[in-house]
């Protein structure tokens, strides 16, 4: 992890590319999340009124770059193999020492939505939690009922835990998820037990 570099950091997965937020991204940013609000709120913290602003777009892209140095946080935008923006994905509350974990959240624009996009920026977000940030979990919260997403997380290799109640303020209500989790080796776990015929 020592020396990483954040400024103009870029992860390859198979078909996507994940970058930090610049804040000549605001009108790809907003553009394509107002098309796809009405796909987007029901599984978000309730949006501003009025939307955030460019000025506002900017601060927030400067506390990331904050996040990303100090290895504490990683907000990505997903981006096409041709650099056209398709959703985000972040790796926050990182945490080191005994418990080596971090949370992922993320979001798809409405067109992009059930390509395997996600799958691929997840994949490749946990390859870099695992493998350049030396993490033991990574781990998600859904909200029961967000079909979609539950099924994204298991194809990912997530397992589920369990209940938070009253976990995250979604939509103007405490709502519960449930928490997903995926280890550092559950790969090779895996292939192994399948190897054994366990």
């Amino acid at each position: 992890m020592k020396g990483l570099p954040t400024s103009g950091m870029r992860l390859r997965g198979r078909n996507v590319i994940l970058r930090l937020p610049r804040r000549s991204d605001f009108d790809e940013w907003s553009e394509l999340r107002t098309r796809s609000r009405a796909f987007l709120e029901p599984w978000e913290p309730v949006w501003p009124n009025p939307p955030i602003s460019r000025r506002e777009f900017a601060k927030t892209v400067r506390r990331q770059g904050q996040d990303a140095r100090r290895k504490t946080g990683f907000s990505f935008f997903i981006l096409s193999a041709h650099d056209e923006l398709m959703g985000g994905i972040t790796l926050s509350n990182v945490r080191y020492g005994v418990c080596q974990n971090g949370e992922i959240g993320y979001w798809m624009g409405e067109p992009f939505a059930g390509k395997g996009h996600m799958h691929d920026a997840i994949d490749t977000l946990c390859d870099f939690a695992f493998r350049d940030l030396n993490l033991h979990r990574v781990q998600a919260a859904c909200i029961p009922g967000n079909e979609r997403s539950e099924r994204l997380l298991k194809k990912a290799g997530f397992e589920r835990e369990g209940l938070l109640r009253s976990y995250l303020f979604i939509g103007g209500v405490w709502r519960d998820h449930h928490l997903y989790a995926r280890l550092c080796g559950d790969d090779e776990r895996s292939r192994a037990s399948k190897g054994s015929g366990l």
